[in-house]
């Protein structure tokens, strides 16, 4: 197995290169307070770059990058072009997840130790609204695809927030078990309940017809597949050790797992909810991100300090990308 070791660049030749046809991959590495930047197109790293004191989410738009740094309780904006920081923006204390709607406008933040989500026009970073939520420690906010709802994790409770974005208020929660983190949606806007599972969930994932919901549950050590119209439980899916991020192809037929203290991730199939593959991969799995074709899959190895590349057709480990310091996640575009 090849592993590429990162060509550090100043952040200006990182950004700036010419628009190739495959997305960039970045990856905040929290501990090196780096971000190390990706070519997906041969895998080989553009630069390393100095990010803050402590960069944990990050949302890649069209021409901006979005990074929350838990230090400074800041989020920075980053001109992904010119490679130039042109704003911090104070948030709160130890910000943690940063979403971006789909049209590209809002920007929310889960300010972790406010108990508060902090809602901010984009590009511009004005802070249009600060939304308590009951639950404590919230560690990501993400956008429904059509902006209407904020779904957030609240890391020491037993739910998940809902905020109305247009009224820029809690409209609910959805019980769900201890320690909920990652959230994402792939389809249009969801009902939702309160759907017991197993302890502390942490990623959350919708196939693209929105028919089902996948919930990974550390303790457990089970993925949970969830009917949206129905309200239950489907089928419980057992997992490797401390299972973690979720993510969705975008067809909709796979899913992925990592599991935590496996070392691994881990493919299901979503016609009949049995794994497929099971990838070895760095230590300590977390977040992660597909291309937008769904061809490969990059995840975060906080413990290696390496991404890992996994074809999604074969099931096959690629590469090992060396980048910074205990990365956090993935971010394409």
């Amino acid at each position: 197995m090849k592993r590429f070791k990162p060509n550090y660049l100043v952040l200006l030749l990182a950004f700036a290169m010419p628009a190739v046809a495959e997305p960039l991959a970045y990856v905040p590495n929290e501990k090196s307070a780096t971000i190390t930047i990706i070519d997906t197109a041969n895998d080989q790293t553009r630069g390393q770059t100095p990010a803050g004191v402590r960069p944990r989410g990050i949302a890649a738009g069209a021409d901006h990058l979005y990074l929350s740094d838990g230090k400074t309780g800041s989020l920075l904006i980053v001109d992904r072009r010119a490679g130039k920081l042109e704003r911090s923006v104070p948030v709160g204390d130890s910000p943690e997840g940063v979403s971006l709607s789909g049209d590209g406008k809002l920007l929310a933040v889960a300010v972790e130790d406010d108990n508060s989500v902090v809602l901010l026009s984009a590009p511009q970073g004005k802070e249009l609204a600060r939304i308590k939520v009951h639950g404590r420690n919230p560690e990501h906010a993400v956008f429904s695809p059509d902006g209407r709802w904020l779904y957030v994790s609240a890391e020491e409770a037993e739910q998940v927030d809902v905020i109305d974005v247009a009224q820029r208020r809690q409209s609910g929660q959805i019980a769900v078990g201890k320690r909920p983190r990652g959230i994402a949606f792939l389809a249009a806007r969801q009902q939702v309940a309160s759907i017991a599972v197993g302890k502390r969930p942490r990623g959350i994932a919708f196939l693209p017809d929105g028919s089902r919901a996948y919930v990974a549950s550390e303790v457990a050590g089970k993925v949970y597949a969830i009917n949206v119209a129905e309200r239950r439980v489907i089928a419980e899916i057992t997992a490797g050790q401390y299972p973690n991020g979720v993510a969705v192809h975008p067809a909709g037929q796979r899913i992925f797992v990592s599991n935590g203290r496996d070392s691994s991730v881990m493919a299901i199939d979503t016609s009949s909810n049995t794994v497929v593959a099971t990838v070895e991969v760095g230590k300590r799995p977390w977040n992660m991100a597909l291309t937008p074709d769904g061809s490969k899959l990059y995840v975060a190895n906080g413990r290696s300090n390496s991404v890992s590349v996994i074809d999604t057709a074969s099931f096959k480990k690629l590469h090992d990308i060396e980048v910074g310091e205990l990365p956090w996640g993935v971010s394409i575009r």
